[in-house]
């Protein structure tokens, strides 16, 4: 039976086949995405963008707007899913050397729920085809749009960069690498005799053998709690890593959340949603202060009064994303850091002003705070996170050789 393409070239036969797959490829994604397009949009989506040529990106835009939406609510949809799939002119020729039939379709057969967020999947250039391509496209015009967006800042970012920066943090490498506590539970089998444990079974057997019992280690991935500044200057920066904190909750169950400006708030349930964009909706909800003023010392004397005898455990990573510049007195924020620090393992700090060359600690707060901390790293771009990810894992490893 022909495929869909095979059919539209042949309707077609005046058109380039790889510029109908390509075609047939974006109309696909967005039907995955929830759009009711079949396939006479997509036979007339060909020949409307066989007049208006690829000379000028706008009117491709439109033309295959008008004929792709139908509804109100496909609107958003549509426009980021056009800008991830063209996403440069260049690309758009080099589109036609790739091979978009590998698309999986088992997607479109899933349920819409979060349209805008499965788009980004669908639209990955991963699904394009062999990495010999790409690897080529590479070659050919330099670095690769993935190494440019790692290296962006994020306050810099466009919402388009935004949106895939997002993805890219979704997909990071991350693992629930556990290590050993001192707490140990009770086996039938093993190397080491629990003689305790032992004795108990035995006396409520009631028989004259002993039925012998073994104890292992516990295991578990260490417990991270974020605390994140949600000032003016802060806000987009602990946005995104209010992401990453919702990637490594679906690896780790013991993640906890908090934000402050003028005050602190636990956040830690709204990250406990499925689809990120969702928990990070109810978190600008749940916050009051977002985008305001801060108090550093203030929300750290809040969160090692009501909350550090909750959430810090054996071997808690603290990862305090700010930039340092409290207004209020000093003395009171490195009293608060010192208290922080000796209730957790290892204490990171993230600051985006780390992102200038020049860069030097004249600030009081900054000056207070830092003699306190184990790590002092970036927090503006997704190298920066990626560095976050090296340091958890890192800790896993010492606390396991030693």
């Amino acid at each position: 039976m022909a495929s869909i393409g095979e059919h539209l070239r042949r309707r077609i036969p005046g058109e380039s086949p790889k510029f109908v797959n390509n075609i047939m490829h974006f109309g696909r994604a967005l039907r995955a995405a929830g759009l009711p397009i079949g396939t006479g949009r997509l036979l007339d989506s060909v020949k409307a963008a066989t007049h208006v040529g690829l000379g000028s990106r706008e009117d491709l835009y439109w033309t295959l707007h008008g004929l792709f939406i139908s509804r109100p609510e496909d609107q958003l949809i549509f426009d980021r899913g056009f800008h991830l799939f063209w996403r440069r002119p260049e690309l758009l020729k080099n589109l036609l050397l790739l091979d978009p039939l590998s698309f999986d379709r088992r997607d479109e057969k899933s349920p819409s729920k979060a349209g805008s967020r499965r788009l980004g999947e669908a639209m990955s250039l991963a699904t394009f085809g062999a990495d010999e391509k790409q690897s080529e496209l590479v070659d050919q015009f330099g670095a690769s749009s993935q190494e440019v967006l790692g290296k962006q800042d994020f306050d810099k970012m466009s919402s388009e960069e935004i949106a895939e920066a997002k993805s890219v943090i979704k997909n990071l490498s991350l693992s629930a690498s556990q290590c050993p506590t001192r707490r140990y539970k009770i086996r039938r089998n093993g190397a080491v005799v629990d003689a305790r444990a032992s004795i108990r079974a035995s006396l409520r057997g009631g028989r004259d053998m002993m039925q012998l019992r073994y104890r292992h280690r516990r295991w578990r991935s260490p417990p991270v709690v974020m605390i994140c500044d949600v000032s003016g200057s802060m806000s987009r920066y602990s946005r995104l890593f209010l992401h990453f904190g919702h990637a490594l909750a679906s690896y780790r169950g013991d993640v906890h959340a908090f934000v402050f400006g003028t005050q602190l708030t636990n956040v830690t349930r709204h990250l406990r949603r499925k689809d990120p964009d969702e928990a990070l909706d109810n978190v600008l909800d749940a916050v009051y202060d977002w985008s305001g003023g801060t108090r550093i010392g203030q929300s750290l004397h809040r969160f090692n009064h009501d909350w550090s005898r909750r959430v810090l455990g054996q071997g808690t990573i603290i990862i305090l994303i700010s930039d340092g510049l409290e207004r209020d007195d000093s003395t009171k924020l490195e009293a608060e850091m010192e208290r922080l620090r000796k209730s957790c393992d290892r204490l990171v700090w993230l600051n985006p002003l780390l992102r200038y060359a020049g860069f030097e600690a004249k600030s009081r707060g900054i000056r207070a705070m830092l003699s306190h901390v184990d790590d002092f790293l970036p927090a503006h771009n997704l190298e920066s996170m990626a560095g976050l990810v090296e340091i958890l894992e890192a800790n896993v490893r010492e606390r396991f050789t030693h």
